[in-house]
């Protein structure tokens, strides 16, 4: 009878992790992939992400890597691949005309403007993709080296299963919504390795913040270039509603060079910050070659999750744990970015070596509009702090939770 005790117990054991493995094959829901990150000041809601070494393709850190996700403008990244790949061939030279059809022409912004039957160098095509991750310029190289998007769409697909990025579909030449144009962070991080491997010669391209076309000045490039000085080298960030905010990075420390992606958070300024840690925390690790590479993660799970739906995207949001120091309202923009500065310089004065971040929040009462002048995302002890000296001194200062900052922000009125 105790035998036969054991045997059921066993054949139940085994029951349920079968039960269990087979749960596991099953797709989470979309809405698990967007989970809550650290940040100096609180919790912020942000996607996958995923850092490797580019030397030896091993996963340093990562959370739902191989979720599926919007690519957004982190799809130029593989335009430009194919771009490198036809220069290195010698079927296209940095000087080859990238000529402009109406369907390029047309591509919503951001973009280059160029008209119907106007051209732009390969050269200058590839500093538009990266200082302003210009869609008509991504539209025009599809059309130049295939002949039409939609073929050009089709080879960049098939070069991603080339480099192994098994989970990544294209549509389109430039990122803009698609809802078959899907990729994972683990996907990415294989294209960004790539890029930096395979290309030394042409990767400096990704490091391009502005250049002159004609009289016309074209950037900024991204922030993390500056943001991580003096480490930081390029690549590329990506926005849609639909994904969020995204970004994928590259660093070279103590001879170490990691790519990094983050993707799906609501406010740029937050997944720059984000990357930058990142990149920090993965730099502090210490490996011997026994993680696991990059290639062997898994692909899998429920269609993209939503970070902002339509209806709200483009709406003035917080979305920042930190607490604010509201120091007035004024007429004119100016005047309140003013306010601003001084209100971060007194910070400095106090004490505090991390500062808030700049908004300045337009407020309308009775058809009238006024601009807030705002120390975003601080730390409690900061923004009590500077209040109270404000106070001291007889000068306006509230601090702000943020649960108070709530459309249309009649509370901001001053």
């Amino acid at each position: 009878m105790l035998k036969a005790s054991h045997a059921s117990a066993a054949m139940k054991l085994r029951l349920l992790l079968c039960i269990l493995g087979l749960l596991g094959l099953f797709p989470v829901s979309a809405q698990a992939q967007i989970a809550p990150v650290a940040s100096p000041s609180g919790p912020v809601m942000a996607g996958p992400y995923v850092v490797v070494d580019a030397a030896t393709g091993e996963t340093l850190l990562e959370r739902n890597a191989g979720a599926s996700w919007y690519p957004a403008s982190l799809t130029k990244m593989m335009t430009i691949y194919i771009v490198f790949e036809e220069l290195k061939a010698g079927r296209l030279a940095l000087a080859s005309p990238v000529p402009f059809s109406q369907n390029a022409h047309a591509k919503p912004a951001s973009k280059l403007g160029i008209a119907p039957g106007g051209s732009i160098t390969v050269e200058q095509g590839l500093r538009a993709l990266v200082a302003r991750s210009a869609n008509d310029v991504a539209t025009a190289f599809g059309e130049r080296i295939s002949g039409t998007e939609a073929a050009f769409a089709h080879r960049m697909t098939e070069t991603a299963a080339r480099l192994g990025m098994t989970a990544t579909q294209f549509r389109n030449a430039n990122g803009l919504p698609d809802a078959g144009q899907v990729t994972t962070a683990r996907d990415l991080a294989l294209l960004g390795v790539a890029l930096v491997t395979e290309f030394p010669q042409y990767y400096g391209y990704f490091r391009t913040q502005d250049f002159m076309f004609g009289k016309q000045k074209i950037g900024p490039g991204i922030k993390f270039l500056d943001l991580y000085a003096p480490y930081a080298d390029g690549l590329k960030t990506g926005f849609i509603c639909a994904s969020g905010f995204n970004i994928v990075g590259s660093a070279v420390r103590d001879g170490r060079r990691l790519v990094a992606v983050a993707l799906g958070f609501k406010r740029a300024d937050l997944r720059d910050e984000f990357i930058v840690r990142l990149l920090d925390e993965a730099y502090l690790l210490k490996t011997a070659g026994s993680r696991p590479k990059i290639w062997q993660l898994r692909n899998g799970g429920s269609g993209p999750a939503t970070v902002l739906p339509y209806g709200e995207c483009g709406t003035i949001r917080y979305d920042m744990p930190g607490d604010a120091a509201w120091l007035g309202t004024y007429g004119d923009w100016r005047t309140a970015r003013t306010a601003f500065d001084k209100g971060q310089a007194q910070l400095a004065a106090l004490g505090f070596q991390r500062l808030g971040k700049e908004y300045i929040l337009p407020v309308t009462v009775n058809k009238a509009t006024r601009q807030a002048a705002i120390i975003a995302d601080l730390e409690p002890a900061a923004a009590d702090r500077l209040c109270a000296d404000y106070k001291a001194r007889k000068l306006f200062c509230q601090v702000k939770k943020p649960h108070d900052f709530v459309a249309p922000f009649g509370g901001f009125w001053r």
